[in-house]
């Protein structure tokens, strides 16, 4: 199989986890507490993932200013467009309650959710296609710690998107298009980035870690502890650890 071929349908799988969690999330009556301990699951993976396989590897091939440049680089990058996006209505995308604004409460909040779901997606997908750029497999932990994230990440926003009154076309129409998005915005980081010096390949794959670290920490963790029960943390570090395990065992 050619290698974009390859990066595009591993980075469709982990888009399609969201499109299963949207679908829990709008079409079931899952409960906050359940939502926000899932959430707390998927922060919990994806921040060792950040830990691990993308900042701990992009010190390892470039040490370490290149690797804190190209994190804050990315979490600036990410903070600046979310802060845009949340003045147009996106600002609670991630939000299973009743935070979330219709079209009615605010115009164009539709578009901007669909854009923050994009600014969300993109850098975890982009990261999937260059870890082929290596000569081996897929990082099959990276795209692990991506799907296990996404399905929490679906099912909240989801979850919030039908009590602000969005359709069902619109929520589904979303995720299935977020999720192609996905696998494409994988093909780029494999197809786009293969010339790339090994040096600033690692500082691009620090950038996407303070992109996604930014994301987690604005739109995930919120969400996870909005209805924070006693075990909100101990699941948070559950997924930390079941994230951390694969990247041992790989």
């Amino acid at each position: 199989m050619p290698g974009w071929l390859e990066a595009g349908s591993w980075g469709l799988l982990a888009g399609a986890a969201l499109v299963i969690g949207a679908a829990a999330g709008y079409l079931a009556p899952v409960p906050q507490r359940i939502i926000a301990s899932v959430m707390a699951f998927g922060a919990g993976v994806l921040l060792s993932a950040v830990a691990f396989e993308l900042i701990g590897e992009a010190h390892e091939q470039a040490g370490l200013l290149p690797t804190v440049l190209g994190a804050v680089a990315g979490a600036v990058v990410y903070t600046g467009c979310n802060v845009l996006l949340a003045r147009r209505g996106a600002r609670h995308r991630k939000r299973s309650g009743s935070q979330q604004l219709s079209e009615e409460q605010q115009g164009g909040s539709g578009t901007a959710l669909a854009l923050g779901a994009l600014l969300d997606g993109v850098p975890e997908s982009i990261v999937i296609g260059t870890s082929l750029l290596a000569g081996g497999g897929v990082s099959v932990v990276t795209v692990a710690a991506v799907f296990i994230s996404n399905v929490p990440e679906g099912l909240s926003s989801a979850a919030g998107m039908r009590h602000a009154g969005r359709s069902k076309a619109y929520v589904f129409g979303l995720w299935s298009g977020i999720a192609v998005i996905s696998g494409l915005a994988a093909v780029a980081g494999y197809t786009l980035l293969g010339g790339v010096a090994p040096a600033a390949l690692a500082t691009i794959t620090a950038l996407a870690g303070g992109a996604i670290l930014a994301m987690v920490a604005d739109t995930m963790i919120p969400e996870a502890f909005d209805d924070a029960h006693l075990l909100t943390g101990l699941i948070t570090v559950a997924g930390f650890l079941v994230a951390f395990g694969l990247s041992q065992a790989g």
